[in-house]
């Protein structure tokens, strides 16, 4: 089976969230399972210079974007067994950043075009193209209109995967034509559009042959009105939408290889404290190995709960604990969290930036991660955090319920704490409650080993996916 997947990111190519992470992963447990899996992503000016360099040219064509014919150069590079193809226009990829421009219809028609038209310049046909979040769903689209006469394309699958239904890809009814090159007959309710507008995931949920999310639970919330982002009539119409949780990558995420981090450990809590107390000194916070250390790496927006914090700031600065955070993001949420750190400098650290190297480390050194989102399709750091022994707190949504579920003191039975409704005061109870086993030491350090000893690899989701592909080809 050939699959082709096409994306906006992949890891260690260019990584901003969990998408990156995925298509960094799940191509190399495919290929496990016997299947030619290549990827496709945009050939970023931002790829780092080592990697940059490694990257062939292969050949180049122009693409027709409205009534411009722009140059689109294809390269490849096999890397870690799997084969990867990049889309090169300078105009469009060689920015000083990934995300946020107004042009950004434009610039995913011309990828989502030059991959279609790659098909005819390599010698790789997909049976399937897996597409991921609405910059590829326009495959789907192209597909089944600009490309439907043309026999080299008639037997070719889509796969669409949802990763975050707030994001959504929607522009003025102009791109339809000046920049999509589709005519009227899409602009209705059952195909693109929108309130008024052009919305191209739902595109992708409309014309592909299967529409898949990261978790179970996700699957079906986002078919209702709190979670649907007013897609919800348009999932539930479509019906079966898959929930495949996401796996994680062994080889990236361990403890007892990560160079990141400052003491290697496999189970031992006491190993994992010597971190804490290095990661300590590192931040300027007091030394103490018996203190419990909370962390938070996260994207700083709504959706991961963040208010929720800021209602009990003065309640979690009584406890005895420590408070690490790491992530950037709206301005309210960056500068909460650094007045919290003015204010107790030994006891938080507020580091409002993006390192994946201090997240390792974060990760080795903490005792609890805290992710009290209001929704999360899936959620790649409670299961970091699980291999790394720092015990997840979770809001039960999405993919954190159908990961972590709550640790029961009579049967010895969970992997983490979870509150179920969206409120401040059932959060603090829960982190009141965790910190209470935290002190009975004996206690936490088997909580602890039976967290890294979980298995949530790829090769589950993988097994997943490929039935998932063979049920669309037959």
């Amino acid at each position: 089976m050939k699959v082709l997947m096409v994306a906006a990111e992949g890891y260690p190519f260019v990584k901003t969230g969990g998408l990156g992470d995925v298509i960094g992963a799940l191509p190399k447990a495919l290929k496990k399972e016997g299947l030619d899996v290549r990827v496709v992503l945009p050939k970023y000016g931002l790829i780092h210079e080592g990697l940059k360099e490694k990257i062939k040219f292969k050949t180049s064509f122009e693409v027709k974007i409205g009534w411009k014919k722009l140059y689109c150069g294809i390269e490849e590079l096999d890397w870690n067994g799997v084969h990867y193809y990049f889309i090169d226009n300078q105009y469009y990829f060689n920015r000083e950043r990934i995300y946020g421009f107004d042009d950004e219809a434009e610039i995913y028609a011309f990828y989502c075009r030059g991959v279609l038209d790659m098909l005819a310049h390599i010698d790789f046909k997909p049976d399937l193209i897996h597409c991921h979040d609405w910059h590829a769903a326009l495959i789907s689209v192209f597909l089944k209109t600009l490309y439907l006469e043309d026999e080299a394309y008639k037997n070719i699958k889509t796969v669409m995967t949802i990763h975050n239904l707030k994001y959504q890809g929607v522009f003025p009814r102009a791109v339809l034509e000046d920049v999509l090159g589709l005519d009227d007959r899409c602009f209705t309710e059952d195909q693109l559009e929108f309130y008024g507008k052009v919305n191209l995931l739902k595109g992708g949920i409309i014309f592909s042959d299967m529409v898949t999310t990261v978790s179970k639970s996700y699957a079906e919330e986002i078919k209702t009105p709190d979670f649907g982002e007013n897609l919800n009539g348009v999932l539930a119409k479509r019906g079966n939408i898959r929930g495949i949780v996401n796996g994680l990558d062994y080889e990236v995420f361990n403890p007892l290889k990560d160079k990141d981090i400052f003491v290697n450990y496999k189970t031992s809590y006491k190993t994992k404290q010597k971190n804490k107390v290095l990661l300590q000194e590192h931040l300027g916070l007091e030394i103490n190995k018996d203190i419990p250390m909370i962390a938070i790496i996260s994207r700083l927006v709504p959706q991961k709960g963040l208010d929720l914090i800021e209602n009990v700031i003065p309640e979690i600065l009584k406890e005895s604990i420590q408070f690490v955070i790491q992530g950037t993001g709206d301005y309210k949420y960056e500068e909460m969290f650094k007045d919290m750190a003015r204010k107790s400098p030994k006891s938080v650290s507020a580091n409002i930036i993006y390192d994946e190297s201090l997240a390792h480390k974060i990760y080795a050194a903490s005792d609890l991660m805290l992710m009290p989102s209001k929704f999360e399709p899936c959620g790649i750091t409670q299961l970091i955090a699980l291999k790394y022994g720092s015990i997840p707190l979770v809001r039960e949504t999405g993919g954190l319920k159908d990961t972590i579920q709550s640790f029961n003191e009579v049967t010895g039975e969970g992997n983490g704490f979870t509150f179920a409704n969206y409120n401040a005061y059932d959060m603090l109870y829960t982190l009141k409650r965790a910190i209470g086993f935290y002190e009975n030491g004996v206690l936490w350090a088997e909580i602890v080993k039976k967290a890294t000893k979980q298995n949530h690899s790829w090769e589950r989701a993988a097994k997943e996916y490929a039935d998932l592909y063979n049920e669309v080809l037959k």
